[in-house]
């Protein structure tokens, strides 16, 4: 348990889940926190009476009913206090998450296929980018994620959680970058020998860039 602090700090990076750039990615890593602390107590606690139990020596009467206080009280009652509670974060942060109407927010369609993602814009009717997918910084992006053959994921780690993209099926996921940048995606479910090649990257534009590339000014 001691290294994980070490491991954390360098958990960064294009991929990075404990990074966020985003309020949907924000939410999912707080409530990875969260559940990283309650595992901990849990664990801690399990440790202690583990430990407890081997340094006892011979029982009396008031040593097991002790003991009952303790296996009943904390050993079961904190841990269900605790998972409880995690369980309560875990139903927020999903409620968090859903996407909902807003007056800003802008459509884009994600089709995937074996090996390549394309990007359609609700706003630039006729446009499509092949695995770069442009969206505007600071506005909320509702993704239409569909396949064109086998079951694939979307998922752009710093920006929000993965969603299936199912053939036949639309399942629209709600991304948001809170500046400008790129962002790095991959598809986060197996699918054949090229899956470690399926990747994608999310281009975040100010506003005059996401204007520019509406009309067709950028690629």
């Amino acid at each position: 348990m001691g290294a994980t602090p070490l491991a954390l700090a360098g958990c960064d990076g294009p991929l990075s889940t404990v990074d966020p750039a985003g309020p949907a990615a924000r939410t999912i890593a707080t409530l990875w926190w969260v559940m990283l602390v309650g595992a901990v107590l849990i664990f801690g606690l399990v440790a202690g009476l583990l430990a407890a139990a081997f340094r006892r020596g011979r029982q009396t009467r008031d040593d097991r009913w002790h003991e009952r206080v303790w296996i009943v009280g904390l050993g079961l009652g904190f841990s269900m206090a605790i998972l409880a509670a995690l369980l309560a974060s875990g139903l927020m942060a999903g409620e968090r998450l859903m996407p909902r109407p807003a007056a800003d927010t802008v459509g884009v369609r994600a089709e995937a296929r074996r090996w390549s993602w394309s990007f359609g814009y609700d706003a630039a009717p006729g446009r499509v980018t092949e695995d770069v997918l442009h969206i505007p910084a600071g506005r909320p992006v509702d993704v239409a994620i569909t396949s064109a053959d086998v079951v694939h994921s979307f998922w752009v780690p710093r920006l929000a959680g993965k969603l299936d993209a199912i053939p036949g099926h639309v399942n629209v996921l709600r991304i948001e970058a809170d500046h400008p940048g790129t962002y790095g995606g991959l598809t986060a479910e197996y699918n054949g020998e090229g899956y470690a090649r399926h990747r994608f990257v999310v281009v975040a534009h100010d506003a005059a860039g996401w204007q520019a590339f509406l009309r067709g000014e950028t690629e």
